[in-house]
């Protein structure tokens, strides 16, 4: 059976609050990135849907297409503060390949469970029959997860 969608779930010991200023900064992104991919990021701190960053990217970090370092513009398609944020990017591959990603945050008496999800089933045609995705393994977002665990527990105990 395939999937076009991953979610992985953690429980971290910080507030909503403390993680959702991490997830809604172009450079937390990059702090939090597992992949290694991510390579820095310009813009302000997203608000609201439709809000966008740019991310500098380095593809051969996956050791997976030669695309060598370009530049993709996040598009913010989901916001409530605190509790959900979901992108999608927009870059020098065309037509925009519509894959999600996003995180949803539910309080708990431990902290925040988070929950992080990457969604491939409205990729473009021409994308699904490369047989490229997902991009990022299942095991990409625990371990983003880890990450972020690591740099906001050091700063917020509930």
């Amino acid at each position: 059976m395939t999937t076009d969608r991953f979610e992985v779930t953690r429980q971290i010991a910080a507030s909503p609050s403390t993680i959702f200023e991490v997830l809604r900064s172009p450079q937390g992104h990059v702090d939090i990135d597992s992949s290694g991919m991510l390579q820095s990021a310009e813009g302000d701190r997203v608000s609201a849907v439709a809000d966008e960053f740019v991310v500098h990217m380095d593809r051969e970090a996956l050791g997976d297409l030669p695309m060598g370092r370009y530049d993709v513009t996040v598009i913010v398609t989901g916001y409530e503060r605190d509790a959900l944020l979901e992108w999608t990017i927009s870059g020098t591959v065309q037509p925009p390949i519509r894959h999600l990603y996003g995180y949803r945050l539910e309080p708990s008496q431990w902290g925040t469970l988070v929950t992080s999800y990457y969604d491939w089933s409205q990729i473009d045609d021409k994308y699904r029959e490369a047989g490229i995705f997902p991009v990022i393994p299942e095991a990409g977002l625990r371990a983003t997860l880890g990450i972020l665990a690591r740099t906001v527990e050091s700063v917020d105990r509930p």
